[in-house]
């Protein structure tokens, strides 16, 4: 039994190597050369609609709703030591830090990461990918590149988009509805934010993980079996591998960029 443990162990341990070299070859495939900046940029600006307009409706109620419950839970527990007037501080740091990106990361990651791997896998069945290379096409130049670099400008927007909807949030639960002053949830909140150690942190964590997570979708598109199965099997695998991913890279970004205070 223990022999089989250590096998099994043993094959995962390579395939998830053999798939990471292969994930590599493909983003090295597609960014390696000259840019066609000219050639592209109509693809760019269609995929950066498709995965950051279309994914704006989900980013900006979630951010509202997640601002609203930290001001809420934030009042709740402040208010016990008459520190109120520290909400925005509270909410700010929290969603800089920590919820904006991650939240913004795994919602990116089921709406447009998941889009993006039916899509790429959609094509790989119907055999499009391969006619552009009949045609002497290269198709991680001309489809997985544009998508790429959609999905890593898209994203941090979205992430910035998602603090400021969250930081409203927070102030209408805690000015509007429970009285805290204004001018203090506001002061405060602009004291206690630093710009290069939380708000540029939390705009490279938001790049970090729009690379991950539009890697992780575009590859998992790429790599999967050509049938309806097979599509189904890697969308699942990418919003799977995509979250545990972003969690892992938070707590590894985070012990590096706020570890030592």
């Amino acid at each position: 039994m223990i022999v089989n443990f250590i096998s099994a162990m043993g094959k995962q341990v390579i395939d998830f190597f053999r798939a990471l070299g292969r994930a590599g070859f493909m983003l090295f495939g597609a960014l390696i050369g000259r840019p066609q900046i000219r050639k592209h940029f109509p693809l760019l600006v269609k995929q950066m609609h498709v995965l950051g307009v279309q994914s704006l409706l989900i980013i900006l109620l979630s951010g509202l709703f997640i601002g609203m419950v930290l001001g809420l839970q934030g009042y709740v527990v402040l208010v016990d030591f008459s520190a109120e007037t520290s909400l925005g501080q509270l909410v700010a740091l929290s969603l800089l830090r920590e919820l904006g990106p991650v939240v913004t990361a795994l919602l990116f990651a089921g709406r447009a990461g998941s889009a993006l791997t039916a899509e790429i896998g959609l094509m790989k069945a119907t055999e499009q990918l391969s006619s552009l290379e009949m045609m002497a096409v290269d198709p991680l130049r001309r489809v997985i590149a544009p998508r790429f670099w959609a999905g890593v400008i898209s994203m941090p927007i979205l992430s910035i988009l998602f603090i400021a909807i969250g930081i409203w949030g927070g102030s209408l639960v805690g000015v509007d509805w429970k009285g805290v002053d204004s001018g203090s949830f506001w002061s405060v909140m602009q004291n206690s934010v630093s710009w290069s150690y939380d708000i540029l942190n939390g705009f490279i964590k938001a790049i970090f993980f729009a690379v991950a997570v539009t890697w992780i979708a575009l590859f998992n598109g790429y790599d999967c079996m050509p049938t309806s199965e097979g599509i189904s099997q890697a969308t699942t695998r990418t919003v799977v591998h995509a979250s545990l991913v972003v969690l892992g890279l938070d707590f590894i970004l985070t012990a590096i960029m706020f570890g030592a205070g």
